[in-house]
């Protein structure tokens, strides 16, 4: 009954055509900031995929570390119980330092010796847009860089005109004079990656035996260790913790990102609450026609007093009135948001500005998650709206008694 009264209150003509204005532009303002506030979300999510997705081909499921030192040794019987843990699919071992490259020009760069095998750990090699991925051996070694590295260093992939020198740091030097202080190399410029900036411009890669002879590391020193699990990288990095002991740090790919993921999540909340804030800003104009319509309806208020309604009966009907509003404009605002979203993720409408992305359009992740919070947001701004407004109601009714 007290709905009904309520879409009926709706959907009447006003004596004063204002009312039905305003609570249009209330209805308008809530799908506009519920649509809003769904797209942006969505978007977040799409460049969070993205960005997830770039590392995740860089990055391996989980990476030891040693603790302190720059570098490890691992015996036999270690390595046996590290190959016996069922959810490792793939190991590689890695040599890493910073070395000074030089072709036409020269570059700072971090180093990564790898093992054959690596392309089962990521999938960076993928990512190589010139050349190939070819490690070389230890007597010919080959180099894949970044394009940045390319760039910065005066490489050319292609034609090799110039010789590529790699210059890394003597362990063993008796001084740091340029002579003995350095270990230098001829290597072969292979392929060029191009992922994101932060690597393109950072990481070069060759095969590990060499790069352990520049860096006269033992047989069993290492770097790291790169993993690629089944899924289950807690329970993987829970074992090898276990099995290592805590002069070893085991980091999962999110660990070994999280401050970025971190400031992901953090822009993400923040622009929910800055949005939010429309959605305020609507509940005032929802409080403007409630209180109007309560002005205009104070007959009809006396009429369902005389009646017998109570004034929880008064209240409950400009609550559910209010409630009316907000679900008309939220269920708009989800339909608009639907529709943009999948136009965009079918038609890539919307482009993006530049030409240096990985993908030219912006990209938009639906999530059921996004829905209901937006859902349970307006829900609650508009319910405190209505009930505000509400209680004038039962106020108004008593005026026209005395």
């Amino acid at each position: 009954m007290n709905l009904l009264f309520a879409w009926r209150y709706f959907r009447s003509k006003k004596s004063t055509n204002a009312i039905n204005i305003i609570a249009w532009i209330a209805v308008t303002a809530i799908a506009v900031g519920t649509a809003a506030l769904v797209i942006i979300l969505s978007v977040f999510n799409g460049f969070e995929d993205l960005v997830k997705g770039l590392y995740g081909d860089f990055y391996a499921s989980v990476k030891v570390v040693p603790a302190q030192a720059k570098t490890f040794h691992i015996s036999a019987d270690q390595l046996n119980q590290l190959k016996a843990i069922k959810q490792i699919k793939a190991t590689s071992f890695i040599a890493e330092e910073k070395a000074l490259l030089m072709g036409n020009y020269q570059a700072i760069v971090t180093v990564k010796g790898v093992e054959d095998n690596y392309n089962n750990i990521n999938n960076i090699s993928k990512y190589v847009k010139r050349g190939s991925f070819e490690l070389g051996d230890k007597e010919n070694p080959g180099i894949i860089m970044g394009a940045g590295i390319e760039n910065a260093a005066g490489v050319d992939i292609e034609r090799g005109l110039t010789p590529t020198i790699l210059y890394m740091p003597n362990q063993n030097a008796a001084n740091l004079s340029a002579t003995d202080g350095l270990n230098s190399y001829v290597v072969k410029p292979t392929g060029t990656f191009v992922i994101q900036q932060d690597f393109d411009n950072k990481y070069a890669f060759t095969n590990l035996a060499f790069l352990k002879y520049m860096l006269n590391m033992s047989e069993d020193e290492y770097s790291a260790i790169e993993i690629k699990t089944n899924g289950q990288d807690e329970l993987v990095k829970r074992d090898l913790q276990k099995l290592l002991g805590s002069g070893y740090k085991v980091q999962t790919r999110y660990e070994q990102n999280q401050s970025l993921y971190a400031v992901m999540q953090m822009e993400k909340w923040v622009i929910y609450a800055i949005l939010s804030l429309i959605l305020v800003v609507a509940a005032f104009n929802m409080i403007g026609a409630l209180t109007m319509l309560v002005l205009e309806k104070q007959k009809d208020i006396a009429v369902l007093k005389a009646m017998g309604a109570d004034d929880g009966r008064i209240r409950s009907i400009f609550l559910l009135e209010g409630l009316l509003l907000a679900g008309i404009g939220t269920g708009l605002g989800l339909f608009i948001a639907t529709c943009i979203c999948w136009l965009q993720i079918k038609y890539h409408l919307i482009k993006l500005g530049g030409s240096t992305f990985i993908i030219d359009y912006y990209p938009v992740k639906t999530a059921i998650s996004d829905y209901l919070l937006v859902f349970l947001t307006v829900s609650g701004i508009a319910f405190s709206a209505a009930w505000f407004t509400s209680r004038k109601s039962s106020k108004a009714s008593y005026s026209l008694r005395t």
